[in-house]
């Protein structure tokens, strides 16, 4: 390589700065969502997507904020939740550990019959 060639390396690097992660207020987010909503047509929803340069997951989470009320104008404006949606909130947290726990006791209660079972073959196999 000659030195013009190095030199233009380090004047071009090909490597770019990350770029910064965009942020969306909550007014923004509902108004997207809202719009999304009153899509009828085919390819609206695509083309509010691309003209607004978002992922269908996002406006997906953003349409389900939307009917769960988090993102109305409930909340207050320091960020905290009313009590109502904290109640709502914590409804659904405990539905979702009462299943994993009914879960949890199915398994151990399917272990221990193997177990037995375990226990009661290898007799067999004593005698």
């Amino acid at each position: 390589m000659t030195d013009t060639a190095n030199k233009k390396i380090e004047k071009d690097p090909e490597v770019t700065q990350k770029a910064a992660r965009r942020r969306f207020t909550a007014d923004y987010k509902r108004r997207i969502a809202l719009e999304a909503e009153s899509c009828t047509e085919p390819g609206e929803i695509g083309a509010l997507l691309r003209r607004e340069g978002i992922y269908s997951s996002v406006l997906a989470k953003w349409r389900r904020q939307l009917r769960e009320e988090s993102l109305s104008s409930s909340k207050k404006s320091n960020g905290k939740t009313s009590p109502a949606d904290q109640l709502k909130r914590l409804e659904r947290e405990n539905e979702r550990l009462k299943e994993k726990l009914r879960h949890a006791e199915l398994i151990i209660d399917v272990q221990k019959k193997v177990s037995e079972m375990m226990q009661i073959r290898s007799h067999e196999k004593d005698d």
